[in-house]
């Protein structure tokens, strides 16, 4: 009997080689049974032949032709089609494919970082599933709804394809695992005009929006056009590259703790209270070190934390909390040479219990070692996470830390990209927004900003460009609806600048593009977790953008109040707003979330009043006003809304630099 994995050798061989050595045609993932066609619009459909093979496309009863090029790809282009299905099509070369149960609708690309990836109940991670999630599933009959996910995939260079399981009929089986934010949009939708839906999920989270622009749109930043130019000409796929660096990495990673110069003599280490540390360089917490350290950039290994801290008498001998916030991948942390606690998970905040007896007067010792196992390393969380609590007040620790790399980062394993491959410029537009091109669509949905939220000021024209450059590449300014960030983290006291604030505003600026919409979420937010539940609402809210947007719904009210202008009275700033739809009103109390500044800049909080299609603020710490600000933080608890139940949407009156001007 002949070795069965030997005999199959050659014809997988065959089935890895490039498109134009496959002798029998083929098609990509998304031209495939159940799939939706985009009504009303030209279709191209394109697989892979024999170079001068001749193909046919047989659809409703008309037939069109496409003959492959010297790289074996055809295609044909069928004229539009009105909504309707199921259908079959036949398309003939050498072999036949015959496709069935296809429908002809609207198809919609989803895209972003985790919250668009966030599925509706089967995800890893340890994240909560969507609220109701079983009750969603259990409902989720729609057979006119199709779902296609698109594999995470990073590419040097624009690919052909991408592996994915092809589409699926939307039913109780098959939405678990499918992007929740989707689905409730292609729902909605769906209910609303009764025309097929095609949604396709595209999304991987953590990831910066330069990764999902092309080369070509990249060209107007040259912050990025080392990396792009180094990526075009480097020989190997990135794929292949990332599979060597990983061998390298696990053997790294095995021999870390007996290479970990942190690890003394004598069973002492690095976090000994006595040991001195006085040359080590000083980092700010929190934050990546691949971005807020430039000598630890691309380092995936193990750094050392200390930081030293004065207690007074009355702190001594009682126990404390020390609270670090989520850690990137792995901590042990020490307290004056003892070890209170370590942890494994890059998503989990690190909160321990310091005994009474280790806790001393003046100066006490924290000491942190991180593992980082690839991609971001580090602290995490916000400056609000990173604090030490005692029986009576509580000390911030964000700020100045000392750090050491226990391996010098020159003998670390280089990744081919630093920060992950996922998060370089190009690296997932070349490895799933090109294999989708040029599938027709109606539009996008996106959820992406959280992680750019640091250079929100250079946002303002990169989500432009972003947006531009997916039109460009599809060849038609097909409508592109977003969400603005959720509220999240703690909320402040008092008013304070905010990178989230900054990059809210930045989204809210690509509203100047034709036929885009946005998706307020700041009142849907959750302090203590960046993936809002209530995906349903978000899902809601961007319906209401397509139904504007795409579908030229123009008598719907689709936003909440947005700021149109401002006029000052003495000591009163009379605030004018768009979108107020039927009327304006404070939920749940009286109107907050305003601060108002004068010339010096320093915002108090504002008293409020809606007055008409107006909104009075004054505050009697600033007589001569010249700025307001509403919902100006990371997490605020504004409560602007239309009568129509939609969100003022945040907002500033001045253009003072922000934290993170001149951030690239």
């Amino acid at each position: 009997m002949p070795n069965r994995r030997s005999s199959l050798l050659p014809a997988l061989l065959l089935c890895l080689g490039a498109p134009a050595a496959r002798a029998t045609m083929r098609l990509p993932a998304l031209v495939g049974s159940h799939m939706v066609l985009q009504r009303d619009a030209k279709l191209p459909l394109w697989g892979w032949a024999a170079p001068g093979e001749k193909v046919t496309v047989a659809f409703r009863g008309k037939t069109y032709p496409a003959t492959p090029g010297a790289d074996g790809r055809w295609q044909a282009t069928l004229p539009p089609q009105p909504a309707g299905g199921p259908y079959t099509m036949t398309i003939k070369g050498q072999n036949t494919i015959e496709l069935t149960d296809i429908l002809v609708g609207d198809v919609w690309l989803a895209s972003g970082q985790s919250n668009m990836q966030f599925k509706v109940k089967d995800h890893p991670g340890g994240y909560q599933p969507v609220q109701n999630a079983d009750q969603e599933i259990a409902a989720a009959n729609w057979p006119n709804l199709r779902l296609f996910t698109v594999a995470q995939t990073v590419a040097y260079r624009p690919q052909a394809e991408v592996p994915a399981s092809g589409w699926q009929v939307c039913g109780p089986a098959t939405v678990a695992d499918f992007s929740a934010v989707a689905y409730f949009f292609g729902r909605d939708l769906y209910q609303q005009y009764q025309v097929p839906m095609g949604l396709i999920a595209d999304s991987w989270g953590g990831t910066p929006a330069e990764a999902w622009v092309s080369a070509e749109g990249l060209r107007p930043f040259p912050e990025f056009g080392a990396r792009v130019a180094d990526f075009a000409q480097r020989p190997n796929a990135l794929a292949d590259d990332q599979r060597a660096f990983e061998a390298q990495q696990r053997t790294f990673l095995q021999t870390l703790r007996t290479r970990d110069q942190g690890f003394l003599a004598g069973g002492k280490t690095w976090a000994a209270p006595d040991f001195d540390a006085r040359a080590w360089p000083t980092t700010a917490l929190p934050g990546a070190w691949e971005a807020t350290t430039p000598a630890l950039a691309g380092y995936d290994g193990v750094v050392w934390f200390r930081k030293e801290i004065d207690l007074t008498a009355a702190d001594a001998g009682r126990s404390l909390t020390l609270a670090l916030g989520p850690i990137d991948d792995a901590d042990s942390t020490w307290f004056n040479g003892v070890k209170v606690g370590g942890t494994s998970g890059y998503n989990l905040p690190r909160t321990y219990d310091v005994p009474a007896a280790l806790v001393r007067p003046g100066r006490n010792v924290v000491a942190v070692r991180v593992v980082d196992t690839g991609g971001g390393g580090g602290f995490v969380g916000g400056p609000d996470e990173l604090r030490l609590t005692t029986a009576g007040r509580t000390l911030a620790l964000a700020g100045p830390w000392q750090y050491q790399p226990g391996i010098d980062p020159r003998d670390a394993p280089k990744p081919p990209a630093a920060g992950g491959a996922q998060n370089a410029p190009t690296t997932l537009y070349n490895g799933m927004i090109a294999p989708v091109l040029p599938f027709a669509i109606k539009g996008v949905i996106w959820y992406q900003g959280e992680s750019n939220a640091e250079r929100a000021e250079q946002y303002r024209t990169l989500f432009p460009a972003l947006i531009a450059d997916w039109r460009t590449r599809w060849g038609y300014p097909f409508p592109f609806l977003f969400v603005q960030l959720a509220n999240y983290t703690k909320a402040l006291p008092q008013p304070a600048e905010s990178d989230w604030a900054e990059l809210r505003e930045a989204q809210a600026g690509a509203l100047a593009l034709p036929r885009t919409g946005m998706a307020a979420a700041i009142d849907i937010g959750n302090a203590d977790d960046i993936h809002p539940h209530n995906k349903q609402e978000v899902g809601r809210r961007l319906a209401l953008a397509a139904r504007h947007a795409a579908y030229n719904d123009n008598t719907l009210v689709y936003s909440g109040p947005t700021y149109a202008g401002m006029a000052v009275t003495g000591p009163a700033v009379r605030l004018r707003f768009d979108h107020r739809g039927t009327g304006l009103l404070a939920r749940e109390g009286p109107l907050r979330g305003f601060a108002v500044a004068g010339a010096d800049h320093k915002f108090y909080w504002a008293t409020a009043q809606v007055q008409g299609d107006d909104v009075v603020v004054t505050s009697a710490q600033v007589p001569a006003p010249v700025a307001v600000r509403y919902d100006w933080a990371a997490n605020p608890d504004g409560n602007l809304y239309n009568q129509d139940g939609l969100p003022a949407v945040p907002f500033r009156t001045d253009t003072w630099p922000g934290v993170t001007a001149g951030r690239k």
